[in-house]
């Protein structure tokens, strides 16, 4: 838990909002009685998802026990549940896909079996979530006469409230108690707790937002604004409005005006995506210009393009902290967000990216917000003839995070300053990242599967949050490179062993950024650099008392040259320089002391001067399903035992 990052509240949403008329439902997507707009999707796009559905129809339910939700308090697994819980809804999803664009009743018994199974668990909290405050134990089992709405109880409500939506006319045939059953859980599980509750996601003014808020905000509105007309008052959908309002407005306090998300490109889908939801789902119900206004904001703005500015090529992107390099492929809501604020640039990327993905990607199948789905069917057609955009990424720099990303027409550089305090944080001030003809060469490897530990106060004793295993110098009040890295858990608690410490005081300092706007730096002069203090990242005050310590870095593209690396020390103690590849890394020849070379693969060289007394290769396996998706087989850790009485360590990469 931390303070909010900005201390004026600035109440955008809120505004805007109060220049609107009424609040009315959310019908921009048409039920399954609206033949023409159902039949008038793009005909691979309806044989696909009818074959989606055959397929899901062949899928057993899964069957979800009281004995896989305890799992998680007893072992700190939480795969075990999630694995029974998350292949229901998306089994549901592509049901209640094909029913509507088929139309001939094959699939709703199967629909109706899904949608009882949802209404009648116990809960649609993750045990991981059972806790009434931020960051507290969780509860071993459910409390149903408290309920407590986390992100999941907030997508099934979403799920089946879209579902009622979409079916209601076909099920209000067979049956009125489905929608009765369905606005009763609704009423239960989100209604009622979001309107005389404050959960700490919704935002006070003093505690940090992250994703969940409006991420939970937006599928709080589906529930909402999809019920029968009479089902609220005008009063009380306005009152919906309000609060999801406020609590956007505490999420924009987050954001500085570039738009920077601190939580990075993954977590953009839960983040920007999320809020440009909230807007979609008021902006529909209140039909007012005066509200759709709120999209020529630069903030909105920035915050929509923030993934494309993030984007590598291959299907990389510029990771940090939680997030995996591979952040998945970009579907309808970008392109929706960014025809919604004018960026025809995110808009293309969207498109693109869409008209080139497998199947499976095109239909989002892994996705459980059906509202997702039906926004990628209906915008299909027009992402398959949009036009593609020439435009090339420029050098950009987030001041409000501390990110520079600089490209030339063969690397690729993000480099950090800012502080150990971002949501999803790693301890990673001063780190960076590089890629050569769009493949990784220098990496941040992202995070393994969560796990109890990932969220707890023992986080930073895990190898992958750990500065030792970011592109940063490690220091030692006695030699430890024999040792360092075989036990991290054991080095996070070892007094001798000085990292960077997580917390908004542990930041970089003296920060300044320098960049080049020559798109591919044709003369080979031009230099897009990072510099900063990281000293302050480390807590070394009670080791070295006095004495003088300061760590000096400057990150730099040099394009059409490569990537330069300079460190200034000062301090007495051992330091021991990390540099993660993918790739084996190989030294070349055998000299130390003033130069050593390092071929990293195929891809490329490091040379390392300033006085090297040792170099350590070492090689971990990748074992985690997480962190395999973006790392094949085993990470490598360069270790440079550097001489500590140079005052001047330079890093090339070639």
């Amino acid at each position: 838990m931390g303070t909010a990052t900005n201390s004026v509240h600035e109440s955008l949403t809120k505004e805007y909002l109060g220049r609107a008329g009424n609040c009315g439902i959310y019908d921009r997507y048409p039920d399954i009685s609206d033949r023409t707009a159902w039949e008038g999707l793009p005909h691979r796009v309806k044989k696909e998802l009818i074959e989606e559905g055959e397929e899901a129809l062949k899928e057993p339910w899964t069957e979800l026990l009281i004995s896989d939700f305890m799992t998680f308090k007893r072992t700190g697994n939480r795969v075990r549940f999630e694995d029974k819980y998350f292949p229901r809804r998306r089994k549901l999803n592509k049901l209640v896909m094909a029913e509507c664009v088929e139309n001939k009743g094959r699939f709703l018994d199967d629909i109706l079996d899904g949608l009882y199974l949802i209404l009648e668990e116990t809960t649609w909290c993750l045990p991981p979530h059972t806790s009434y405050e931020r960051d507290a134990e969780q509860e071993i089992l459910p409390d149903v006469t408290r309920q407590i709405i986390d992100l999941f109880q907030a997508e099934s409500g979403a799920e089946v409230a879209f579902i009622e939506y979409l079916l209601r006319p076909v099920f209000d045939k067979i049956s009125p108690h489905i929608g009765i059953y369905v606005n009763e859980r609704l009423k239960e599980r989100i209604f009622e707790p979001y309107l005389h509750q404050h959960f700490w996601w919704m935002g006070d003014g003093q505690q940090t937002m992250c994703n969940w808020t409006p991420w939970i905000t937006q599928n709080v509105l589906i529930c909402a604004l999809t019920r029968e007309e009479d089902f609220f008052t005008v009063k009380e959908r306005q009152q919906f409005l309000e609060k999801a309002a406020e609590s956007c407005d505490y999420f924009l306090d987050e954001y500085g005006e570039d738009g920077g998300c601190n939580e990075g490109a993954q977590y953009y889908s839960h983040a920007g995506l999320c809020l440009f939801g909230c807007l979609e789902l008021m902006d529909c119900s209140l039909k007012s210009p005066e509200f759709s206004a709120i999209y020529k904001e630069n903030k909105i703005k920035n915050i929509a393009g923030f993934i494309v500015k993030m984007y590598v090529g291959e299907g990389y992107y510029v990771n940090f902290a939680d997030c995996s390099p591979l952040a998945g492929r970009r579907c309808a809501r970008e392109f929706l967000f960014g025809m919604a604020v004018g960026d025809d640039v995110l808009a293309s990327f969207a498109a693109e990216d869409y008209r080139t993905a497998p199947r499976k990607d095109r239909l989002i199948s892994g996705e459980i917000n059906l509202f997702y789905h039906v926004m990628q069917a209906f915008a299909a057609g027009e992402m398959e003839s949009f036009a593609t955009s020439d435009e090339l990424p420029k050098d950009c720099y987030f001041d409000s995070m501390g990110l520079m990303i600089a490209r030339d027409k063969v690397f690729t550089l993000a480099a950090r300053a800012g502080d150990n305090a971002d949501s999803h944080n790693h301890n990673d001030v001063g780190s960076f990242t590089v890629y050569k003809n769009g493949r990784p060469f220098v990496i941040d490897l992202g995070v393994g599967t969560y796990t109890a530990k990932t969220f707890s106060d023992k986080r930073y004793e895990l190898w992958t949050m750990q500065s030792q295993f970011h592109n940063l110098p490690t220091f030692a009040m006695r030699e430890v490179g024999d040792v360092l890295g075989t036990d991290p858990a054991a080095d996070a608690n070892n007094p001798d062993i000085i990292m960077e410490r997580d917390g908004k005081e542990y930041c970089a300092t003296d920060v300044n950024c320098i960049l080049c706007t020559n798109v591919t730096g044709s003369s080979g002069k031009e230099v897009s650099s990072l510099k900063m203090d990281i000293s302050s990242a480390y807590a070394v005050g009670d080791k070295i008392g006095d004495l003088d310590f300061s760590y000096e870095r400057t990150i730099a593209l040099c394009k059409g040259t490569g990537v330069i690396v300079t460190d200034k020390y000062t301090g007495q103690m051992p330091v021991y320089m990390s540099i993660m590849t993918c790739m084996r890394p190989v030294i070349s020849g055998d000299s130390f002391g003033e130069a050593v070379n390092i071929d990293v693969g195929d891809l490329g060289s490091i040379r390392v001067t300033g006085g090297v007394k040792k170099v350590r290769i070492s090689e971990y396996p990748i074992t985690d399903d997480r962190l395999s998706i973006a790392w094949k087989g085993s990470v490598y850790r360069i270790l440079l035992e550097m001489d500590e009485t140079a005052t001047d360590y330079e890093f090339r990469l070639l």
